[in-house]
């Protein structure tokens, strides 16, 4: 059980890659990241919430049950695990990520990878301890993968396409619609509508017209 208190996200970084346990409860019943909620240290909350340990995306390297191939080829286990453990998740950041990494930007690449999140998507729901903000970000991004691959197999100008689309501003204000649209579209497809997240989510943006 490590000590959020203390506030250093680099040393919170650094337990976790050691193998510290994240659902672990003190004495009075709280995890590490509700203890540093608990006291302000919104930046240790973060790191918490968004690690992932690289061996449980090992996992899908290596061939299970009666597959023949791994779901998830070798090469692009660090790339990936690089885009999980991202705290930005601005999507021109995610599709920044991948654009500068030759073996992601690729259809069939990106293929393999969104399916990986799909299932650590749906791990983390029907785990015991389920974890909704992790399963949201892996649908998430997900969702940016999957629409990256419409680009990169539709357009001419493929990443650099969708990364204009997301910029673009309208005319009146320079808000930008299509990224709005974007994030509202993956938050409508997460698959666990009994989510409390999801019913926050909804409940918080539905009635903000865009």
């Amino acid at each position: 059980y490590a000590d959020p208190n203390s506030g250093n996200k680099e040393i919170t970084w650094m337990m976790l890659e050691a193998g510290a346990e994240t659902d672990v409860v003190n004495s009075v019943g709280r995890t590490a990241a509700q203890m540093a909620a608990f006291v302000g240290q919104h930046d240790c909350v973060t790191v918490i919430n968004n690690f992932f340990p690289r061996e449980r995306l090992d996992y899908y390297t290596k061939p299970q049950g009666l597959d023949k191939e791994p779901k998830l080829p070798v090469k692009l286990a660090g790339p990936l695990h690089k885009i999980i453990t991202t705290t930005n998740m601005h999507p021109v950041k995610i599709v920044l990520l991948v654009k500068e990494n030759p073996l992601l930007a690729e259809v069939e690449a990106l293929q393999k990878c969104y399916r990986v999140l799909d299932l650590i998507c749906e791990k983390c729901m029907k785990q015991r301890d389920m974890n909704e903000v992790l399963a949201m970000k892996m649908h998430y991004i997900s969702c940016i993968f999957q629409k990256c691959i419409t680009f990169l197999k539709e357009r001419e100008d493929k990443l650099d396409g969708f990364i204009k689309s997301l910029l673009k501003g309208r005319e009146k204000d320079g808000f930008p619609v299509y990224q709005e649209k974007l994030i509202r579209e993956s938050i409508r497809k997460f698959p666990y509508c009994e989510a409390t997240l999801l019913q926050q989510l909804v409940r918080s943006i539905a009635p903000v017209e865009i």
